[in-house]
């Protein structure tokens, strides 16, 4: 966090400084900000938000005691004997306060030459920020979205735990309506934008795709007419963004074709671990007519559906200078840094968990069958046996049951060896799948993630590979590690192969 004052805190949020009947100076505020007392550290700010939940403001002791400088509130908090609890920023709203705070930041960051990049997308935002954060690293220091921290909450803190002297600024987006992006781009106005792409994520709470392509169209519309807009122009909805975008468009394909973009892949391969492998070829910075640049790429992802999001981290690696083999080379040595994404993991018996139950929605489920069955040949060149562990895609409103269905029929169609439809939400799957042509024990449905755990022990054998997909809420992932976990311990214990480091 760039260093404040008590003072200078209350003055930049337009709050009044509450001070304890201490004679000793309050010392600044250096560390990060804080919304949960346990993860407050010495030197940093505790934001005292009101939750659904919890109410910050119980919570003020417990921050201080930890450390923290100073407290954002919307009132004084003190203690059983009437003691200010603390240095004290009192303000109207303190989420608003919060929001200004991070703003101020932002700007003094671009002032000394940082680049704020902006990442969204209904799918492959995090993975995308992950690629992002380890290339532009290369250009100096890098601070990027932990975790999943896309929101009103999240995004303020990502910008607060940035240091003085960070080069990049890496900021997912996320939205759950329209007028959200251009929310969070009002506390973090992007210098580059990234769209990803346009899908039936959260389709319940936005009404329509039609409003799904209004909110993420906000961030490319944030841009000044010195940015830069990095469109995924193999989504149609995304490549129309270019009309509502003051920036410069950069157009990035995945599909193989180079028309119409600066930046592509081609001749991509899946090798036998389902990680991509393709030629990057870039005509950024170069006169017409020149011939592309190119580099080869060996992804440590699984799946073929990343090679889109490193494409597009790629284009905004290039636009900010970095050489296209060292793009080439980072995007090759970089593994999955967010759990639950894709995560695959060995056992020692010779099972195969790939636990990608973080999210869930219908493109997302798609692509990751498709994984899974890019996993069917093992590496000794003989075929082993899928298993589909799928929950229910929340979130998808009235159009739930027909996508469910969809997701059952499509696995039938790849040809997965045993789909297991998890709970009352994804009986459409099952439903789909036997309406596809799947018979017998091929597809069943379970009531809960208990009981497909109990089928698994019974059913799984060497060789075996098994996809977890679920939305977060439907609670799959802990069904994945349950099953990481199941190794025989005559076997040795779980190795990771391509999984990710702890949040």
């Amino acid at each position: 966090m760039i260093p404040l004052s008590p003072q200078r805190l209350a003055e930049v949020v337009g709050g009044v400084l509450h001070l304890p009947d201490d004679p000793a100076e309050p010392g600044a505020v250096t560390g990060p900000a804080a919304t949960d007392s346990r993860e407050v550290v010495p030197g940093g700010l505790f934001v005292a938000r009101a939750g659904e939940v919890a109410d910050g403001h119980d919570f003020v002791a417990a921050a201080h005691a930890a450390g923290a400088a100073a407290s954002l509130v919307a009132r004084p908090v003190r203690d059983a004997d009437g003691a200010l609890l603390g240095p004290q920023v009192v303000v109207p709203d303190v989420q608003a306060a919060f929001e200004a705070l991070a703003r101020s930041a932002v700007d003094a960051l671009r002032a000394d030459g940082a680049v704020v990049v902006g990442v969204t997308g209904s799918a492959g935002k995090t993975t995308t920020k992950d690629l992002l954060a380890a290339l532009l690293a290369e250009l100096g220091p890098t601070t990027a979205t932990p975790r999943s921290y896309n929101g009103e909450v999240g995004l303020p803190l990502t910008v607060l735990a940035a240091e003085p002297g960070t080069r990049c600024l890496v900021l997912e987006m996320g939205a759950r309506g329209v007028g959200h992006v251009a929310a969070l781009c009002r506390v973090a106005p992007p210098d580059v934008a990234v769209v990803l792409n346009v899908g039936s994520a959260h389709v319940g709470e936005f009404g329509s795709i039609e409003a799904v392509e209004r909110a993420k169209g906000e961030l490319p519309e944030a841009l000044g007419e010195g940015g830069v807009a990095v469109l995924n122009a193999d989504d149609e909805r995304v490549a129309r963004m270019a009309g509502r975008t003051r920036g410069r468009v950069v157009a990035v394909r995945a599909n193989g074709s180079g028309e119409g973009a600066a930046v592509w892949a081609e001749d991509v391969d899946l090798d036998a671990g389902g990680r991509a492998v393709f030629r990057l070829r870039s005509r950024l910075g170069l006169a017409e007519g020149a011939e592309p640049q190119e580099a080869r790429v060996a992804l440590r992802l699984v799946g073929e559906h990343h090679v889109a999001n490193a494409v597009a981290a790629a284009a905004v690696a290039l636009h900010l200078g970095l050489p296209p083999d060292r793009v080439a080379a980072v995007l090759s040595t970089t593994a999955a840094a967010s759990r639950f994404r894709m995560e695959v993991t060995e056992r020692s018996d010779g099972v195969t968990v790939v636990n990608d139950a973080y999210n869930a929605n219908p493109e997302s489920v798609r692509a990751a069958l498709k994984a899974l069955v890019s996993l069917r040949r093992g590496p000794d060149g003989r075929e082993r046996r899928t298993w589909a562990v799928l929950g229910e895609m929340l979130e998808l409103g009235a159009s739930s049951t027909a996508e469910h269905d969809l997701v059952g029929r499509l696995a039938v169609r790849l040809n997965v060896s045993h789909l297991v439809a998890v709970g009352p939400g994804a009986r459409a799957v099952h439903s789909g799948a036997q309406h596809e042509g799947s018979w017998g024990d091929e597809a069943v449905h379970v009531a809960d993630a208990e009981e497909a755990l109990a089928l698994l022990r019974e059913e799984l054998r060497p060789g075996d590979v098994v996809l977890v997909k679920s939305s977060n809420a439907a609670g799959l992932r802990a069904l994945g590690e349950q099953l990481v976990a199941d190794a025989p311990p005559s076997a040795g214990s779980a190795t990771t192969r391509e999984g990710s480091a702890p949040c």
